[in-house]
């Protein structure tokens, strides 16, 4: 099972370092995790995975649900097994497919209507088949059966929703067995700060193993987001992981782990990858530009990745030019190589209490200094 342990608080901000241990592996928070929609991270292989120093990394219940089936993974031993991945992975509840796939109307008590975007059948997902799923699927640590919530939403509507997210919560809970797994409940809360506490406090009256932050990235500024992040993460317990889910932007992940988060998570820099954008310490890239054309340097010279240590920009741009998908594929080592490169540097200033100027830093270096 994942075990977390709390190892330090930055003196000058709540940002923390910590340990999870899984299967005799070590794995430092905070970290990133790549995302494995359908069972895999695009494009890249479970030892590429591993090359670029990732340890979690996320799945889909709704669309493993779906395609090739829960009852499928669990035949096959589960995704471990299924996938050829041995370090921990985490299940998503379904809950984001509200926000992206369901109407309001389709949001009822018992759980949420959905069509099925493969063959159009009629489907419910409610929290206990979530739960059910994510056990079949065999995930280390799975997430309670949500609403994650647009922005904007006015206050009746977010305090209804949370109440239905926290009974939703309860019920799921009530049928988990915690068999090799570990189960986080969600806040949610909107822009609300009462109800986020009001949340978070109800959450952990339940005594989750730990704690995700929800409904951020769905359409605020980030200004607000982090208000939201802020709201949630002074009622969490110091002792147990807080997951910021569907963040990636660079400057989210700084200003979130100064808030208190430990793990992220995002399909950034897979969809960027795809686009042919590159993650740099100076600013994203677009290797689309003509002014790479007969770049011959790598895409960053700081960057240990494969794709930085064997190719050019001149010869990624040709590819993604030529829609070849070595080049996705190049892009995309490199791109979740820098935002887990990001979090060793952030954890290094955590350890010496310098993560304030690391930001100042940062800022400079991947916005330039007029950033405001």
């Amino acid at each position: 099972m994942v075990e977390f342990k709390l190892l330090k608080t930055e003196k000058n901000t709540k940002a923390r370092l910590g340990k999870i241990t899984y299967n005799g592996q070590e794995y430092e928070t905070p970290m990133f995790m790549p995302v494995g929609t359908q069972a895999t991270v695009k494009t890249l292989s479970p030892e590429e995975i591993k090359e670029v120093k990732a340890g979690i990394i996320l799945a889909n219940t709704y669309h493993l649900w779906l395609r090739p089936g829960d009852e499928v993974v669990k035949l096959a031993g589960g995704l471990h097994k299924f996938m050829n991945y041995d370090g921990p992975i985490l299940t998503d509840s379904g809950g984001f497919q509200v926000f992206s796939l369901a109407k309001r109307k389709d949001i009822t008590e018992e759980g949420v209507h959905f069509k099925n975007h493969i063959n159009g059948d009629k489907l419910l997902l409610t929290p206990e088949k979530s739960i059910k799923i994510q056990e079949n699927l065999g995930s280390d640590i799975v997430m309670s059966f949500d609403e994650c919530i647009g922005y904007p939403a006015s206050y009746d509507y977010v305090k209804q929703s949370v109440e239905r997210t926290l009974r939703w919560a309860k019920r799921g809970k009530d049928v988990f067995t915690g068999q090799n797994q570990i189960l986080f409940g969600i806040v949610q809360g909107g822009e609300y700060e009462d109800l986020r506490k009001f949340c978070a406090e109800e959450l952990v009256k339940m005594n989750f193993d730990g704690y995700s932050i929800g409904g951020t990235s769905v359409g605020e500024d980030k200004k607000t987001q982090y208000k939201m992040v802020e709201y949630s993460t002074k009622y969490l317990p110091e002792d147990k992981i807080r997951y910021l889910m569907g963040v990636g932007d660079p400057i989210d992940i700084v200003e979130n782990v100064i808030r208190g988060v430990d793990i992220f998570d995002c399909v950034s820099p897979t969809r960027l990858a795809r686009h042919g954008h590159a993650l740099t310490k100076y600013g994203k890239i677009n290797l689309k530009n003509a002014k790479y054309k007969t770049d011959f340097t790598p895409i960053s010279a700081e960057c240990d990745c494969y794709a930085c240590k064997n190719y050019t920009k001149a010869y990624i741009k040709h590819l993604i030019n030529a829609e070849e998908t070595f080049g996705a594929r190049l892009l995309s080592i490199h791109n979740i190589r820098y935002l887990v490169h990001l979090m060793e540097e952030l954890r290094e200033a955590i350890k010496n209490d310098r993560i304030l100027e690391y930001k100042d830093q940062f800022i400079k270096d991947y916005y330039g200094e007029d950033y405001k």
